[in-house]
């Protein structure tokens, strides 16, 4: 065995040795376990383990304890070859001789007359090199994971914050790495130990979860679906407050099915939407086994019998056949539309590296900046051709489809900004913030509630901005102080820009005009626009109701820089 550094002999040096003696009396055997394991074996250099006890004939009282040095035990050769040869994981081979037969020892006997408990025998030398005060915390006896540190784990994993993260946590806060009371292997056993725990009564706990939340608020919504061999393979819920927020917010849904967040790869499928501020909200939660289309349909199903109104104008999804043919069922009044950013994603991966790196932003521009249908054939076609890819069969099939994702096709339906990539991508950040694929069925729901607690929260911080403050104007057209008392300060935000850019819009140029109705040409800098963007407005002279061809006002709910322009002139 290795000697202790000169260093850390002086670092370590014991002062104030605790003692031991025959006679010493204790008030009950917890008091005498903690003296001689935590007080006196601790400042030693060794660890205490429960020894034999002897019980009253007669009471069946404890009337003597022993305790025992941990290296008490057996060490001769035949109990290591016994050891050896059942020994089957490495693991174990790799483990070293703990017991070294170590004689060290504190018996106590019970005084009926005093009504303690006194050393009867004290044996105080060991068989084995103590160790020092620096390492003394290595010794498993002497490390403990407390209910305050699992407690603080138990919070710390709920919002996805790794074991070692954890561990500098507490280190930290103890002052030091060796007044944790623990280290790294002891915090990874106990996350193992919660998961064997919950191991065949999952679904039962996330069940139980679901009819206490119910039993709180009896409007929560909740279903779940059995196979033939009575196991949990389908589950939707939705609570009050999201069923609220979908009474007023239930033009745009986002469908989305591609995040898989618990230990059992159960299909994650929440309907999501934006509320008054631009912010991501939750209108429902479903857990699939399958992604076949009965599992949509049953899902959808579930959400629709939850929501306080009826299906919503538009729902956008990734590109999965089986999403689609039960939309088509349960939605079939609703616009089904592929997501944006899904597509794009597959943009550069379809194309191949040489082709995407040269041609991927005129593809881009091409559905982004297109305003309208003529536009988008147009710059389509043009980057097929300079790509020199007229004969790539998913560009063709994409082309085919474009009147499911192009937003060129789509601009006369609100959307809420529900076309940006950035929604979708921004769900993904949301709950990649609480959920991992670690966890239980019940750890992922709570995790869930969690989450939506803190969504929620946002919302209130923002209502509470726009309470109490007024957001500053950066022209002097009337529009723009009338629609900051409308607008929450996020959508008025967007509205000021388009206001701002109007200004460099140069006259209105008329097209046509007839008894009912005029349509305009918008005009700005030659240098600035090009001539396939020119945007046009029809006015309906007996309404005064003017539309843009760009689709502003129709697809995101604010009036465009053109429609500003030309009510200003």
């Amino acid at each position: 065995m290795g000697e202790p550094s000169l260093q850390e002999t002086n670092e370590n040096a014991v002062v104030d040795e605790p003692k031991l003696q025959l006679g010493q009396e204790f008030e009950s055997i917890e008091e005498a376990y903690y003296f001689y394991n935590e007080i006196y074996a601790k400042t030693i250099g060794f660890s205490v383990r429960m020894g034999s006890t002897k019980r009253s004939k007669v009471t069946g009282e404890i009337t003597w304890k022993q305790f025992l040095c941990s290296k008490d035990g057996k060490t001769d050769e035949t109990y290591e070859n016994s050891r050896r040869q059942h020994s089957s994981t490495m693991e174990e081979r790799r483990c070293g001789i703990k017991h070294m037969g170590c004689k060290a020892r504190l018996n106590i006997v019970f005084n009926k007359a005093s009504k303690n408990w006194y050393v009867s025998d004290f044996e105080e030398a060991h068989t084995h090199e103590l160790t020092t005060p620096k390492r003394v915390h290595l010794l498993p006896l002497h490390r403990k994971l407390t209910k305050a540190k699992k407690c603080l784990m138990e919070k710390l994993s709920s919002v996805n914050v790794r074991t070692s993260q954890q561990f500098k946590i507490m280190e930290t806060v103890a002052g030091g790495i060796q007044n944790v009371g623990c280290i790294r292997r002891d915090l990874r056993n106990f996350e193992r130990d919660s998961r064997e725990e919950v191991k065949g009564h999952d679904a039962t706990m996330l069940l139980e979860f679901l009819e206490s939340e119910k039993e709180k608020k009896p409007s929560f919504y909740f279903e779940v679906d059995r196979d033939e061999e009575n196991r949990m393979n389908r589950c939707f819920w939705a609570d009050p407050t999201s069923k609220k927020a979908y009474y007023f917010f239930n033009d745009v849904v986002v469908f989305d099915t591609t995040y898989n967040t618990n230990k059992y790869r159960m299909i994650f499928a929440p309907i999501t939407g934006v509320n008054h501020h631009g912010q991501t909200i939750v209108f429902g939660c479903g857990l699939l086994s399958d992604e076949k289309t009965e599992s949509f349909i049953w899902l959808l199903e579930q959400w629709l019998k939850a929501m306080p109104s009826g299906p919503p104008k538009v729902i956008i999804t990734d590109q999965d056949p089986a999403i689609a043919k039960a939309i088509a069922q349960v939605l079939p009044l609703t616009l089904h539309r592929f997501c944006l950013w899904h597509i794009m994603f597959k943009f550069r991966d379809k194309l191949g590296p040489v082709i995407a790196q040269s041609y991927y932003g005129l593809f881009k521009a091409s559905v982004y900046n297109s305003k309208t249908k003529e536009e988008f054939e147009a710059s389509w076609k043009n980057a097929v051709q300079q790509s020199s890819q007229e004969n790539h069969a998913w560009l063709n099939t994409m082309y085919e489809l474009r009147s499911k994702w192009v937003p060129a096709f789509c601009n006369h339906i609100f959307h809420a900004g529900m076309q940006s990539s950035q929604r979708v991508e921004s769900n993904h950040s949301f709950f990649k913030s609480f959920v991992s694929v670690n966890n239980s069925l019940l750890d992922f729901a709570t995790r869930i509630k969690r989450g939506l607690r803190q969504q929620r929260h946002e919302e209130l911080i923002r209502d509470h901005v726009d309470s109490n403050e007024i957001p500053k104007t950066r022209t002097y057209y009337p529009i723009e102080k009338q629609m900051r008392e409308v607008y929450t300060k996020e959508i008025f935000l967007r509205f000021q820009d388009e206001v701002v850019k109007s200004t460099a819009y140069l006259k209105c140029e008329t097209l046509k005009e007839d008894e009912n109705e005029c349509v305009y040409n918008v005009l700005r800098a030659a240098d600035d626009e090009q001539s396939w963007k020119l945007r046009q407005i029809v006015h309906d002279k007996v309404s005064g109701f003017a539309k843009c061809s760009c689709g502003g006002f129709e697809v995101e709910g604010i009036a465009c820089r053109h429609i500003i322009f030309f009510f200003e002139v």
